[in-house]
């Protein structure tokens, strides 16, 4: 084992992980104000990179891109919860899982019928970014990889506050806990679901942004995001945002460990792509709701 190499995949893993954080995000702003899994989230990650990247295309500068980005996100997260989701309220929980998974179907389709369909694309790295990097534990982090982890840690932290401090984030929390009682004192839930689905779809832009900076752009790889962080959202907790930004960390840092020292012990390698869910099936048997979950409790 070369233990040289130890820092240099810590660091990776944090870098990766914080993404991975951000990208779960939007699973626990969805579950932690309705219950809904939405497995459709990697197709809104990779629609809001290809939004960003087409607008660079037409000559607009990166940053106003990736912020018009993360506000068409943020309709469509809406518009997808006007639409489908809220229909379905008060409906078995399978059949909403079912309806998101459709949806992820057909947004992925959607998809494959534009000019990004197919292929690999990258972002023009912005002046400000192009620079030197920084040596940090004797590992050289470049200033897209240090932009994308500030960039992540401040969405995470400011929705950590918005949960904890802000009205609307604590009723969001009471919705989730209890929505006949929320109703009853005259919360709208169709608001906070909207509101919910909404911010998530901001998130997973800005999520498909940073990634699609620092790894370029391709359909399946940022689509298949949002499953790839579902390890994520069960090893931290489904309704916790601490747990997606623990869990996003550790599960980055268990792959580059996995990539660094498994891979020439397996023929074939690729074990960074499976490690994740093997933490995903011994976190279920051991402690199924997270490291930061609410154990929820049920009296008959």
């Amino acid at each position: 084992m070369n233990l040289d190499l130890l820092p240099q995949l810590l660091l990776a893993g944090v870098v990766i992980g914080s993404i991975y954080a951000l990208a779960a995000l939007g699973f626990v702003l969805i579950y932690k104000s309705s219950r809904v899994i939405n497995f459709a989230h990697g197709q809104v990650i990779a629609t809001g990179a290809f939004i960003a990247f087409a607008l660079t295309q037409s000559g607009m500068n990166f940053w106003l891109a990736g912020l018009l980005a993360m506000l068409a996100t943020f309709a469509l997260g809406m518009l997808i919860e006007r639409v489908f989701l809220r229909r379905m309220v008060g409906e078995p929980i399978i059949s909403v899982i079912m309806v998101t998974i459709g949806l992820a179907s057909v947004v992925d389709g959607l998809l494959h019928l534009t000019p990004y369909g197919a292929g690999n694309f990258s972002f023009t790295t912005p002046a400000a970014l192009s620079g030197a990097g920084i040596d940090l534990l004797g590992t050289q982090l470049s200033r897209v990889q240090l932009a994308g982890v500030l960039a992540a840690l401040a969405l995470l932290g400011g929705f950590t506050y918005f949960f904890n401090r802000s009205t609307m984030g604590i009723t969001m929390r009471a919705v989730a806990d209890d929505q006949m009682a929320a109703m009853s004192v005259g919360t709208s839930v169709e608001r906070v679901f909207a509101l919910a689905w909404a911010f998530a779809g901001l998130t997973a832009a800005a999520a498909g942004v940073i990634l699609g900076l620092m790894s370029g752009l391709t359909l399946t790889g940022l689509a298949g995001i949002g499953l790839k962080v579902f390890p994520v959202v069960i090893l931290g907790g489904l309704d916790s945002v601490l747990g997606a930004i623990v869990g996003g960390i550790l599960i980055g840092v268990l792959e580059n460990l996995a990539a660094g020292y498994l891979d020439g012990l397996v023929p074939g390698g690729g074990t960074r792509d499976v490690f994740p869910f093997i933490v995903l099936l011994i976190v279920l048997l051991l402690r199924p709701y997270g490291l930061f979950g609410t154990k929820e409790i049920e009296r008959v």
